[in-house]
């Protein structure tokens, strides 16, 4: 099993010590370190500034919007440090949500997401290629632009930059079981944002088509501490904003996911106290047993103990933990090698 560390997005600021904690990751022998965005600090620039300080550790997305960027422009900035890290690049991508797509990014959500998709992903695929001009005639992607507001002087271009790699592997962070299937069939890999080797049935149908060689890169918080309640309360505290405030009422994808896991009742509860205002609440309800099945808390040997499913479902290539601990790090590592 390949190891990852995430760092996510920025809080307020910087992250303190995550090029020194990428370092060590590197030391450790973890695959690759990953970044995300949301509404504040950009996927890109923080992977760049890693890139910088370390010499082998892959460098992946996890995930850059696509509707924060055209595709061609997202191509650009992956064949770029593609080249500045020497081939270290992983491009992972997500779509968000209609609140982040047309509250953040000012655009219309897409009306078929699954389309939507398929046609960022091929035009970023005819740009590391580089056989010809981009070509596309869409309904979202149209290179070049065709609509009734341009000046009709557009011509297909082709990168002047020659990509360091026509595969460099992309993968796509899906929730739906219909985007989950999709991704089997465009992408290099999958970016599940929770997963639980106890739960296969859960995306069966979705990965009943996925290709030989295809990764599957969950991302679980690990939680390395004497009192496991105590150890769950960060990783209640995310999930009680993502599935209670991360979307509308009728339009959450984490909620959704939830519910697809066995927790309809919870996820209807937790998004009720968290729109009322009633966070700490919002907060309690997250279930200590589904915060077990997606993540790994407690001491040394309870992790050691519960990360063997991990190790030994079929279905997970690389883990992709979240945590500032070193020395979570350190039994990962051992764990996984």
């Amino acid at each position: 099993m390949r190891l990852g560390l995430t760092f996510g997005y920025w809080g307020r600021g910087p992250s303190a010590g995550f090029v020194e904690l990428a370092q060590e990751a590197e030391r450790l022998g973890f695959d690759a370190v990953w970044t995300a965005e949301s509404w504040g600090s950009d996927a890109f620039t923080p992977l760049t500034w890693i890139a910088a300080h370390t010499s082998r550790i892959r460098l992946g997305t996890a995930v850059t919007q696509m509707t924060a960027r055209t595709p061609t422009a997202t191509a650009m900035h992956a064949l770029t440090l593609d080249h500045l890290s020497g081939g270290r690049m992983i491009l992972g991508l997500g779509l968000s949500g209609p609140q982040v797509v047309e509250g953040w990014y000012g655009r219309p959500f897409p009306k078929s997401p699954l389309t939507f998709t398929r046609e960022y992903v091929d035009v970023i695929r005819q740009v590391l290629r580089r056989e010809g001009p981009v070509v596309a005639e869409g309904r979202y992607a149209r290179h070049p632009y065709t609509g009734e507001d341009g000046s009709g002087l557009g011509k297909p271009l082709k990168s002047i930059t020659h990509p360091l790699r026509a595969d460099l592997p992309i993968f796509l962070g899906a929730e739906g079981p219909k985007n989950v299937h999709l991704t089997t069939q465009i992408a290099d890999g999958w970016l599940p944002l929770h997963w639980a080797p106890t739960r296969p049935e859960v995306y069966a149908d979705s990965l009943r088509d996925k290709p030989e060689g295809f990764r599957i890169a969950p991302m679980v918080q690990v939680a390395l501490g004497d009192d496991v309640e105590q150890a769950m309360y960060p990783i209640k505290a995310a999930m009680g904003f993502y599935v209670g405030g991360m979307g509308a009422k009728n339009k959450n994808f984490h909620a959704d996911l939830m519910r697809r896991f066995g927790y309809a009742e919870e996820a209807d509860r937790i998004q009720e106290l968290f729109m009322a205002g009633r966070r700490d609440e919002a907060i309690a309800a997250v279930p200590s047993a589904f915060v077990d099945e997606i993540a790994l808390v407690g001491p040394a040997d309870r992790i050691r103990e519960r990360f063997a499913a991990w190790r030994a479902d079929p279905h997970v290539t690389d883990m992709i933990v979240t945590t500032r601990n070193l020395d979570a790090l350190k039994l990962l590592a051992e764990l996984a090698g």
